[in-house]
């Protein structure tokens, strides 16, 4: 694949510089990029910037026109990450809609949940949620026990979900739930889109380590959702989903890599600072994470090029989950060190660093969004071909 820019693909770059120096005004510098995809400081201030986001015409950029989006390439989602990154622009909160259901609506959805669920998006006026994780089903997505069962036009369901980003914030909820009990555990499920303003659903935040309370669970007891808002057919919605993971994989953390770079960069500026380049072990392992994070940008070159060519993400992207959870994991241990004795102190009402806020959190990210034995089954089945896992009983 070339990457090399084309004059249009330029062109492209300066539009979107120049739409940021007008509009990324006021409050909306203040806001900053977000600490991970679960951060929801000033939550309002980003949802105003998101607004301006869809009236701009920015949000669905790789989607068909279609269907609202703009139909840009692969080449130019990756330049508009690139440079809202470098500008510091606030972390975006329409995430789950845009970068997971939205495209999987494009995909594999009817044409009246395309026209019904797309436009909000769009112009973020509907927020989304998604609602995978189980207490006894985390990684193991086949294990969902969350019950939906059909009654007359609706779905009636009960039970659970844990984990879930911005459920206090969300307008709705697609959530993967069993439909036939009888079924093999990855034959019985269903992707459903429930609204979470109505009775029967409870949602309780859960404070993290890092102080925050973005995360939740949802517990559903009678809850309804019309009988048309299933994605792909009743009792197939483990496609459905892995489909939504894929996406999952795609051009949606792009603009991580920017953002880890400015943290190594604070790092080492700070590692000067507490006399830390002083230690040759130190500096080493500055080197290697700097050495790691440009390999990282050549694995998001190789999924890039599969998406270029194949137009979805291929089982390769596990490596890219893999490498950057697990760097950046190992940058978050390494950054303690290099604050030594200041790392174990907090300011007043848990006040928290931008170096202790990434510690912790990166202690997440080789769970979320797929764990790390996840991703290594993965490779290894689906990329290396090796023989599969032997079922565990």
């Amino acid at each position: 694949m070339d990457f090399r820019y084309t004059p249009q693909e330029e062109a492209f770059r300066d539009e979107v510089r120049t739409w940021l120096e007008e509009h990324l005004v006021g409050e909306f510098t203040e806001v900053g990029p977000a600490a991970g995809p679960a951060d929801d400081r000033a939550w309002d201030v980003r949802v105003a910037w998101e607004g301006q986001l869809g009236e701009g015409g920015w949000i669905g950029l790789g989607w068909p026109k279609e269907v609202g989006g703009r139909g840009c390439s692969v080449i130019e989602e990756v330049i508009f990450n690139e440079e809202y990154a470098k500008a510091g622009a606030p972390g975006r909160v329409s995430f789950f809609g845009e970068g997971l259901l939205g495209p999987t609506i494009v995909a594999l959805g009817t044409p009246e949940q395309k026209q019904r669920f797309l436009p909000g998006i769009l112009k973020a006026t509907e927020f989304w949620c998604q609602g995978y994780s189980e207490p006894n089903a985390g990684s193991d997505l086949g294990g969902v026990q969350t019950r939906a069962v059909l009654d007359g036009d609706e779905w009636v369901i009960n039970g659970q979900k844990i984990w879930t980003t911005y459920a206090h914030h969300a307008d709705w909820i697609f959530a993967v739930v069993r439909t036939d009990p009888e079924a093999p555990k990855h034959k019985g499920i269903s992707y459903l889109l429930v609204p979470l303003d109505q009775e029967g659903v409870e949602v309780r935040g859960i404070r993290t380590m890092v102080g925050t309370s973005e995360f939740n669970e949802v517990f559903f007891t009678d809850a309804r959702t019309a009988k048309d808002n299933v994605v792909g057919d009743v009792n197939d919605g483990w496609k459905v989903s892995m489909a939504t993971l894929g996406f999952e994989r795609g051009t949606a953390f792009l603009s991580q890599q920017i953002a880890f770079e400015n943290e190594l960069n604070d790092l080492i500026v700070a590692a000067q600072k507490h006399g830390a380049t002083d230690d040759p072990v130190t500096r080493q392992r500055l080197a290697d994470a700097y050495i790691k994070l440009k390999i990282m940008r050549y694995n998001g070159t190789r999924m890039l090029t599969a998406m270029a060519r194949q137009g979805t993400v291929g089982p390769e992207a596990s490596i890219g989950k893999l490498y950057w959870s697990t760097w950046h994991r190992r940058l978050g241990e390494l950054e303690m060190e290099v604050l030594g004795a200041a790392a174990e102190i907090v300011g007043p009402d848990y006040g928290l660093d931008a170096f202790q806020t990434a510690f912790l959190s990166s202690r997440a990210e080789t769970i979320y969004a797929g764990a790390s034995e996840i991703q290594r089954n993965v490779i290894g089945e689906r990329v290396l071909g090796l023989p599969r896992e032997p079922a565990a009983g």
